[in-house]
């Protein structure tokens, strides 16, 4: 089966505030606080980003016509974790929630590969066409791209040595970060999931030069007939 890039529904600019302006909303609000509330700022941020999640995913509705499945779930954890983190306050729920998050995209796109059900194709066959060998490669390298950031998170939060967290929590005892820093990591870890995306590029774009050769062929064929 040829590759064929589908043209999105949205505006290039439109869906990188979808996807990133949570992110700015978050580290905006964060910092902001903790000039002025700085025990009460992760509690903060995370009612903003909440809110911003919130509004992306309707907006994303809107936009492409269609209910993002893949947005929708994580906009769920976010909102559960978050609100949990808010009402206890405490900020663990709030620490591991990009954890679950990630643990829960790769444990799907496996397990449904396992029960020979891409959800990975499902929820983006409406951007791309690949072979189902090109889709298998394609979603076990999301699922490893999440197990690493989940893992990353993990490190990250464990050491955090000015908040709530247990030094027994910590895999390496003499080291620490600041929740300020774990919190402004997002921005990083946001920039090096692009860098992620566009490694992906030579994939598809090896299957759209196939389905551009195959389409010239049955082009010739057609006018030889």
């Amino acid at each position: 089966m040829p590759v064929t890039e589908k043209t999105a529904s949205s505006p290039s600019n439109a869906r990188l505030l979808i996807d990133a302006g949570p992110i700015g909303v978050w580290i905006v609000v964060y910092n902001l606080s903790r000039m002025w509330f700085a025990d009460e700022a992760i509690y903060i941020g995370t009612g903003a980003y909440m809110l911003a999640a919130t509004i992306a995913m309707l907006a994303s509705v809107r936009i492409e016509k269609r209910v993002p499945p893949m947005l929708v779930m994580t906009t769920v954890i976010v909102l559960g974790f978050g609100a949990m983190g808010i009402w206890l306050q405490d900020p663990i729920f709030i620490y591991v929630k990009p954890t679950i998050i990630n643990l829960f995209l790769s444990w799907l796109i496996l397990v449904s590969m396992a029960l020979r059900m891409n959800v990975w194709k499902i929820f983006f066959q409406h951007l791309f066409t690949l072979p189902d060998e090109a889709w298998t490669v394609f979603s076990v390298r999301w699922a490893i791209w999440f197990q690493f950031l989940a893992l990353l998170n993990e490190f990250l939060w464990r050491h955090i040595g000015d908040g709530t967290v247990s030094e027994s929590a910590r895999w390496f005892a003499d080291f620490s970060i600041t929740e300020s820093f774990w919190a402004n990591s997002k921005l990083a870890i946001l920039f090096l999931g692009m860098g992620f995306m566009l490694a992906q590029m030579p994939l598809l774009m090896k299957y759209q030069a196939m389905a551009a050769e195959d389409a010239e062929a049955d082009a010739d064929e057609k006018k030889d007939a």
